[in-house]
């Protein structure tokens, strides 16, 4: 009768010991899965605000080649070097007009 007792007692240690095992390999997949998922974020984030920056830059491109191609008085404002050149940019409005 004892000796059945004490197989009975093995079994359950035996049980419990494969169920930490287990338990534990599912904590440290868990764990992987979050660290996985933190990474895959921040890169996602990252390329996100990249993306941003180039989008952003380009419009800004886009936008200077427009003006560009208005020739507005404000871009022959930029090209202004010295007092003599502020006098002519009425003229310079004037022609824009013709153009135009």
């Amino acid at each position: 009768m004892q000796s059945k007792l004490l197989k009975d007692n093995g079994r359950i240690w035996l049980s419990l010991f494969l169920a930490v095992i287990a338990l534990a390999q599912f904590y440290v997949v868990r764990e992987l899965l979050a660290a996985f998922a933190i990474f895959a974020f921040g890169f996602a984030a990252l390329a996100a605000v990249i993306g941003a920056l180039y989008l952003l830059q380009k419009a800004g491109e886009l936008a200077v080649a427009r003006l560009a191609a208005l020739r507005h008085p404000v871009i022959s404002l930029a090209k202004v070097t010295n007092m003599a050149s502020v006098a002519n940019l009425t003229s310079v409005g004037q022609e824009n007009r013709k153009a135009a």
